[in-house]
C-alpha cells in the first residue's frame, strides 16, 4: 500500500504546498486513527465512511493506503468530481459516492458498518449538530473511530481582528454561533468544549483534540512561497502547537478523535 501523502503536497523532494499546511495535522492523526484500527481488526482493508466528503480531498488518500470508503455527499457535482479523482489517482474499485446528508444518513448507508467515519466541515452546516454527531457514531462498528473537524470560533475572531474589522471580531467572540455577522459564510463555529461534548453525548471516547490552522491561515503567503525553509518550518509549528491547549482557542479549525465503545 502507498503513501498517500504526495496528494497532499508533502512529498519529500519539495516544499509542502499551503494545501498541506491546512491538512497535516488532521492527516497525520487519521493516519494514526487507520493504522490502529488495521492492527486492532486484523483487517488490511477498513471500510472508511466520509460525510461530506466532497471531491475527495481525504477519500483518495485514505483509498491509496488500501481502505474501502463511501463518500455520501449532497452535491451531485461534488461526487462527479470525487469519480474523476479516484480514476486519475488509481482507486476508483475502492471508492464509491452516494448522494446524501448526515440528517438522512441512513437511507443511503447502513448502521454499525464501518471501522472509521469521518465528518469534516459539516457540523457548521446542519440544523442540528448534535444530530449529526449522533448518526455518524451510529454508523460505526463497536471500536471505530470518529473524525469531527469543523470551524473554530476563535480563529474567525483573530481573523476579523487582525483584518481591521473589530466589530465583527466582537461579534463572533459573543454570538452563541460564533458568527462576525450577517455576511458571514459559516452558519455555525465551536468551541473545543462544545466539539468534545457532543462526542461524548454521543456515546464516544474522545482520544485527542487538535487545533488546526493554527498559524497557517495568519502567516502572509508570500513569506511561505519565498523565504527558504518556510513552509517546512511552518508545518513544523503547526505540528507542535496542535495538542497544546492553549492554541485551541485560536486555531481556525479544531479536530476531535473520537472511539465508539466495543
Amino acid at each position: 500500500m502507498s503513501d498517500p501523502s504526495p496528494v497532499f503536497g508533502r512529498e519529500a523532494s519539495s516544499r509542502p504546498s499551503r494545501a498541506s499546511l491546512r491538512t497535516a495535522v488532521v492527516w497525520d492523526v487519521l493516519k494514526d486513527a487507520l493504522d490502529r484500527r488495521v492492527k486492532a481488526t486484523g483487517k488490511d482493508c477498513l471500510d472508511v465512511l466520509d460525510t461530506g466528503g466532497g471531491s475527495g480531498n481525504f477519500a483518495v488518500p485514505v483509498a491509496r493506503l488500501g481502505h474501502r470508503v463511501t463518500v455520501v455527499d449532497p452535491s451531485p457535482n461534488a461526487l462527479f468530481a470525487l469519480e474523476r479523482r479516484a480514476a486519475e489517482a488509481g482507486v476508483a474499485e475502492r471508492v464509491s459516492g452516494v448522494q446524501g446528508d448526515i440528517r438522512g444518513l441512513f437511507d443511503v448507508v447502513g448502521r454499525d458498518g464501518y471501522d472509521v467515519v469521518l465528518c469534516h466541515g459539516v457540523l457548521e452546516y446542519v440544523d442540528d449538530p448534535a444530530e449529526g454527531v449522533r448518526n455518524a457514531t451510529a454508523a460505526l462498528r463497536g471500536g471505530g473511530a470518529l473524525s469531527l473537524l469543523a470551524a473554530g470560533v476563535g480563529g474567525a475572531v483573530l481573523a476579523r481582528a487582525l483584518a481591521g474589522h473589530f466589530t465583527e471580531a466582537r461579534n463572533a467572540l459573543s454570538d452563541p454561533a460564533g458568527r462576525w455577522g450577517t455576511g458571514d459564510p459559516v452558519p455555525r463555529r465551536f468551541t473545543a468544549d462544545q466539539l468534545t461534548e457532543l462526542a461524548g453525548a454521543a456515546g464516544l471516547d474522545v482520544g485527542a483534540v487538535h487545533g488546526v490552522r493554527v498559524f497557517a491561515d495568519l502567516v502572509p503567503g508570500v513569506l511561505v512561497d519565498t523565504e527558504p525553509g518556510a513552509a517546512e518550518a511552518l508545518l513544523k509549528l503547526e505540528a507542535a502547537a496542535a495538542e497544546l491547549s492553549s492554541f485551541h482557542a485560536i486555531a481556525t479549525q479544531l479536530h476531535v478523535l473520537g472511539e465508539k465503545p466495543a
